[in-house]
């Protein structure tokens, strides 16, 4: 926002969703020219699997994928084959749609022949992975995290994280997948758009308990019962290392087509939200990218019957303001700190 009949430019563009400005010639923008296909589902999917085949080793925290529809009679053939090679196996998938946000239409199933998905793939192209059945839980409760990664610049390549994010949780306990309960959402899907609305949700004035605490909270609780949790860091840094540098070659591409070198035009920086899930041994892995993370820092809530108003969140706040205070000291145009 500026003054009207303003003329001078701006140090720094702050845009709402996406780079989408022809007439800056300077100064810096918080937003990527292509970012946002590129963190889809199913071009993060492919990206991640261009790098699992070159170092396998490497790229071994995304969990096993198939892009639908064009990947279905894949995904039967692998899963049958897999199935023929230990009986034992009992796998579940999660099917994300591409385009779906805040936990929209994501569902499980227990075969590539669901009907479910079968029905609805053609027209709703989605990711189907392999769900992760052996997660860490706190208190009985499935959650994941949410990283704050600051991208601030592409050539060199440099990247910030968050020294705190969020912790998500479910509001059920958690139990290994089975027919019955895998339409439990609230059990085995973290987003908290909806676990909101589920009666248990516990909205908490506290950093460490409810439904909603800091990443910090948690990893406190884990050193206490002697995990590693400087190694946990580490693997956590070199994912989102890792996953960026998946994504680097084509936003490069985008980068040059809307910022030719050469010509006046600013310099882009993006806070993106790393979804990571903790296995059982601690092991990070990646769920998703989020290229519009929300930095909303109070939460709505019903004050009286069918009265909603906001209220602020204390973990939200202690969070994310330290996210937006400590990107704008680093992409600081001015070096006036």
């Amino acid at each position: 926002q500026f003054p009207f009949g303003r003329r001078l430019p701006c140090d720094i563009y702050w845009h709402g969703v996406s780079f989408h400005d022809n007439d800056i010639f300077s100064g810096q923008v918080n937003k990527f020219p292509g970012m946002t296909e590129m963190v889809r589902k199913i071009t993060l999917s492919r990206a991640v699997r261009t790098m699992q085949d070159l170092f396998p080793l490497e790229y071994n925290f995304y969990p096993r994928s198939w892009i639908l529809p064009e990947e279905f009679s894949l995904f039967v053939d692998e899963v049958r084959m897999m199935k023929d090679g230990d009986p034992g196996w009992k796998p579940t998938f999660i099917v994300k749609p591409d385009g779906g946000c805040q936990g929209d239409g994501i569902y499980l199933i227990k075969d590539p022949s669901d009907i479910r998905l079968t029905g609805s793939i053609q027209s709703r192209p989605a990711v189907v992975q392999e769900y992760i059945c052996k997660p860490l839980l706190v208190d009985k409760l499935k959650f994941d995290i949410r990283l704050y990664v600051l991208l601030k610049s592409l050539e060199p390549l440099e990247i910030y994280i968050a020294k705190d994010g969020l912790s998500r949780f479910c509001t059920e306990p958690y139990q290994e997948p089975t027919l019955k309960n895998l339409h439990q959402v609230f059990m085995h899907l973290t987003n908290y758009s909806l676990n909101i609305h589920s009666g248990n949700f516990i909205h908490s004035d506290s950093v460490s308990t409810g439904s909603k605490r800091t990443f910090s909270s948690i990893l406190c609780r884990l050193s206490s019962r002697g995990a590693d949790v400087k190694k946990l860091w580490s693997d956590i840094i070199s994912l989102v290392i890792k996953t960026i540098i998946a994504l680097t070659p084509e936003l490069k591409v985008y980068y040059q087509s809307d910022i030719p070198a050469g010509k006046p035009g600013p310099t882009c920086f993006q806070i993106l939200g790393f979804d990571i899930l903790l296995m059982k041994n601690l092991k990070p892995m990646l769920l998703e990218v989020n290229a519009n993370p929300s930095m909303r820092i109070e939460h709505e809530q019903e004050l009286s019957p069918g009265v909603f108003g906001n209220v602020p969140s204390p973990v939200d706040e202690e969070v994310k303001v330290a996210v937006i205070r400590d990107t704008l000291r680093l992409v600081d145009p001015q070096k006036k700190k």
